[in-house]
């Protein structure tokens, strides 16, 4: 099973999982190496009018986590789970997540397989699967099947 396959799978069975308990699954990553890999998990509260969840909340969420993951055994050697917030470069990877976040400067890399791929800009419109970021002062169109990765550019 591919990684990209690895990721969707978790991030099916996890979604399941926390929508009950009023969780969102922001982000499911798979890196480190084949010796050590390693399972990066952000969450947050899936009512978005509660602020961003905290340490002993996300905590208090890993036991569920770990009994869906040993459900699945996605890796066949031992791994590491991380469990975080989304935090300020909070990863943007369903069409309502760029609904959520219009207005924000975003860093997007595309699936493109030819020219440019990376882009920070303002993320100004979306519409559909569609979204618009203001790029270098022009509009920048994508769909959210582009995606390879986005998240939120934090301004300090």
């Amino acid at each position: 099973m591919s990684l990209e396959d690895i990721q969707t799978t978790l991030l099916k069975a996890l979604e399941e999982a926390a929508t009950p308990r009023g969780i969102d699954i922001v982000d499911v990553e798979l890196a480190g190496t084949r010796t050590a890999p390693v399972i990066r998990l952000r969450i947050d509260h899936l009512d978005e009018t509660l602020p961003t969840i905290t340490l002993d909340e996300v905590a208090a969420q890993s036991e569920w986590i770990n009994e869906v993951l040993d459900s699945l055994d996605p890796i066949d050697s031992s791994y590491t789970l991380e469990v975080s917030s989304p935090g300020l470069a909070r990863p943007l990877r369903r069409i309502h997540d760029f609904e959520r976040f219009c207005g924000q400067e975003v860093e997007l890399v595309t699936r493109a397989l030819e020219g440019r791929k990376r882009f920070t800009g303002k993320l100004s419109s979306v519409e559909g699967n569609t979204f618009t970021l203001i790029v270098d002062g022009q509009d920048m169109t994508f769909t959210i099947d582009d995606v390879k990765s986005c998240k939120i550019k934090p301004t300090f």
